[in-house]
């Protein structure tokens, strides 16, 4: 079925634009995307995106951000130490319990991220003119080590339960916890999912049988080349144009899941 093979490819690319450029996993797109195009059954989905993303899909993207000072080694660093385990964690939790009022719940609070980063009402401002938006990047602040073990933690668990990669959780504690820039955010949140920090949660989905290791390779094929043309886009955008897409971005995931779209 060389159709389906293509696109497969084609959602993988798509998927890969919004991790290159919003600093995802992809798996918010992955995932809905295969229980509709292909009717699996969701928790087959989350495991099959999961292993989507445990290749370094997104190293063109990386070396990019990382080649315009946008990235921070040793922060991702510990970010990836927790979502090893807390994906494994999520992945336990998914597949013991009903999932559905988390994912509401979930939802709420992506929205209230999303108003967080459009800010709608100093939108508005800037359009009537009536207020200046800041020029150049937002300065970046530094935490302790337990702070990023803390947020990789808690963006493993929801990877695992919801296959979404952490980064809609691990962009957001950058830019409103830790006031890093939106660039080095994303640049960031990349490097953190680079290695394949997902592979305890993997392995639980396919001791389970919840996965298929072609559709995830033919989705790799598409990350690959879509997160490389995303980050390009999103360099080549202001911190404040990105900050707002972003924003859309997680108004659109967060209804998903609010809705189970």
């Amino acid at each position: 079925m060389p159709e389906l093979w293509l696109a497969l490819i084609i959602v993988g690319l798509v998927a890969g634009v919004a991790a290159g450029m919003f600093g995802i996993g992809g798996g918010v797109i992955i995932v809905p995307a295969l229980t509709l195009l292909l009717s699996f059954e969701l928790k087959k989905a989350v495991g099959t995106s999961l292993a989507a993303l445990l290749l370094p899909v997104s190293i063109f993207a990386v070396v990019a951000y990382y080649r315009a000072g946008k990235l921070k080694p040793i922060t991702a660093a510990w970010i990836a130490g927790g979502l090893v385990f807390g994906s494994f964690v999520g992945a336990r939790i998914a597949l013991g319990l009903e999932t559905s009022t988390l994912q509401r719940l979930y939802g709420v609070f992506l929205l209230a991220m999303a108003w967080r980063f459009m800010e709608p009402v100093k939108w508005l401002a800037e359009w009537r003119g009536e207020a200046k938006p800041k020029s150049g990047d937002e300065t970046t602040g530094e935490t302790t080590w337990y702070i990023l073990l803390g947020v990789g933690l808690g963006a493993g668990v929801l990877a695992g339960m919801f296959g979404i990669g952490g980064g809609v959780v691990i962009v957001p504690a950058l830019v409103t916890l830790l006031r890093f820039d939106q660039k080095q955010a994303v640049g960031t949140s990349l490097a953190a999912l680079l290695l394949p920090v997902s592979l305890p949660a993997v392995i639980e989905y396919a001791n389970s049988r919840l996965l298929e290791f072609p559709v995830a390779a033919c989705v790799a094929l598409g990350l690959l080349a879509g997160s490389f043309l995303g980050a390009r886009i999103a360099l080549g955008l202001s911190s404040a144009t990105v900050k707002r897409l972003y924003g859309l971005f997680l108004l659109f995931v967060g209804l998903r899941f609010i809705f189970q779209l």
